[in-house]
């Protein structure tokens, strides 16, 4: 009989300004693999609960956050999706004592000092970006335009971009989205005659907007639209954009093909959801799943939590997850989880195409 109730904190931005669509799918993987954890007998014994906290995309909102699930006695902390939040988050459990394991955010310097209490799942922006770039190289694209708004997150993938694609032969210049209207931009693209345009904003807006007055150009027929922050990847994407969302090339963090244990996830997630799972979804329940076991197995204290990172070994939806010290990381990193370059197909825009994968 259970005697007492093991509590995992879980921040994700559930409200606006926040992306709140990839928050309300990071959670539903979160609670689905709580509900297979009780389900299987819980921690001991005793049940799993998740302790939820909005972030509304706001590092102090996290922060505060964190500062509370502290105080309510959570064993670890769980989530996030962007990647300025988790760095708050991360540096205020870090300052607590209180393990974190970040689902979802990219940003190479997680944390400013490397630590033992934070892990991973996501691979780093750097990985990822660097696999971006090269497909677009690949396709012959080596005049890139970035259409941005101010960001950590947004300013170091530019530079990821920048230093991977110069030595290539490629260039990239950045265009600030508070400076230009829609109609605007369409015309330093046609002066710049950039072969291609990432969109390194927020969605819908001005993603969205930008989307539909490049889609509208006759000057610009020919030109690539990419998204290598994943925004096509939600439902909100086409149900927007309809048509004009195809063939955006972006990145997720899904293999070729999920584990067994992933396709039953997918299917329950389906049905949480009423729309096909993200990549978010899976990362949410594997973290989950990753802290489930090293509560049942390492021991249900905040030392023990943080210490069994080099130890893990949980077979994930995506793959089996293991934590390593990467270097230029500095938290304990899944390496590697799987990286697509994908988009959704101008056929049928519902369908996603693998275009390259690592």
């Amino acid at each position: 009989m259970a005697t007492s109730v093991h509590t995992i904190g879980a921040l994700a931005p559930l409200t606006r300004p926040g992306w709140a669509e990839a928050g309300h799918h990071l959670l539903a993987g979160m609670e689905s693999a709580v509900r297979d954890v009780n389900a299987a007998g819980g921690i001991a014994g005793s049940p799993l609960e998740l302790v939820v906290r909005d972030t509304a995309a706001d590092p102090e909102r996290a922060a505060a956050a964190v500062d509370e699930l502290a105080g309510l006695g959570v064993a670890a902390l769980a989530g996030e999706y962007h990647s300025v939040v988790a760095r708050a988050a991360a540096a205020r459990a870090d300052a607590l004592g209180l393990p974190f394991l970040c689902s979802s955010a990219v940003l190479d310097a997680l944390t400013d000092e490397p630590t033992d209490l934070v892990a991973r799942l996501a691979p780093p922006q750097s990985r990822g970006w660097r696999t971006y770039a090269d497909h677009l190289l690949g396709e012959g694209h080596t005049r890139i335009t970035v259409a941005t708004q101010p960001s950590v997150y947004w300013a170091t993938g530019t530079g990821i971009l920048r230093d991977h694609l110069a030595p290539r032969g490629g260039t990239v210049t950045a265009l600030d989205m508070g400076a230009l209207t829609p109609a605007a931009l369409c015309d330093a693209l046609v002066d710049a005659r950039a072969t291609a345009l990432l969109l390194l904003v927020g969605h819908p807006d001005p993603a969205v907007p930008v989307v539909t007055a490049v889609r509208r150009d006759p000057r610009l027929a020919g030109l690539l639209i990419g998204a290598p922050a994943g925004q096509p990847e939600l439902p909100s994407w086409a149900a927007l954009l309809g048509d004009d969302g195809a063939a955006i090339p972006f990145l997720r963090y899904l293999p070729e093909h999920l584990t067994p244990l992933g396709a039953r996830v997918g299917t329950a997630l389906r049905d949480q959801l009423g729309t096909p799972p993200s990549f978010v979804a899976f990362e949410g329940y594997d973290t989950i799943a990753v802290l489930a076991e090293a509560l049942r197995t390492h021991g249900t204290d905040r030392a023990a939590v943080a210490a069994s990172w080099p130890r893990i070994s949980v077979d994930g939806t995506r793959g089996p997850i293991r934590f390593s010290r990467v270097p230029g990381i500095s938290v304990w990193q899944w390496a590697w989880p799987p990286v697509q370059v994908v988009d959704r197909d101008p056929a049928a825009p519902e369908r996603f195409r693998v275009l390259r994968s690592r």
